[in-house]
């Protein structure tokens, strides 16, 4: 079981440094079945909720995180925008395309303890483990893949998802 699942990570990584991905709404299969989204032409949605209200966006370029198997998305966080403590059910596997990522752990929100992770750099959020994460003076694009089915499961469900810095 391990061996499968670190060779899987290893493929979601390497799908992840490279960009390429499959968004059924967004590429074209060929007659072999492989699909390509060019940079640029990702079909980007407000985030659901709270985020995407204030400014965060999501493009889903493979997969669907809702269902069983692999996924791969992008978030774009505006300046300034940061989520509140959560987990997630599922691995997450993260690399930086764009800006410098600010990342926390626990259940505590404290945005000036967050440390940054530069373009393509990798954060690993480990499933069930409290985080937060997103931008501070600079628009961030990540990358993130997992196995799905996901979600998110807030630290302190009185609070609000997201924080404008």
């Amino acid at each position: 079981m391990q061996r499968w699942r670190t060779a899987l990570l290893g493929a979601a990584l390497a799908m992840a440094c490279t960009g390429l991905g499959a968004g059924a709404a967004m590429s074209q299969t060929d007659a072999n079945g492989f699909m390509r989204i060019a940079p640029g032409a990702e079909k980007w949605f407000p985030y659901p909720g709270q985020g995407g209200r204030l400014g965060l966006q999501e493009a889903i370029l493979y997969g669907d995180p809702s269902k069983p198997g692999l996924y791969v998305i992008r978030l774009k966080f505006p300046p300034g925008l940061m989520s509140r403590p959560h987990s997630h059910p599922d691995d997450r596997l993260g690399v930086v395309l764009k800006g410098t990522w600010w990342t926390g752990t626990g259940e505590t929100f404290d945005p000036a303890s967050a440390q940054p992770v530069g373009v393509g750099g990798f954060m690993l959020h480990p499933h069930g483990k409290m985080h937060y994460d997103g931008a501070k003076g600079e628009e961030v694009i990540v990358q993130l893949m997992g196995i799905g089915p996901s979600g998110k499961t807030a630290a302190h469900a009185d609070q609000p998802d997201f924080s404008i810095q």
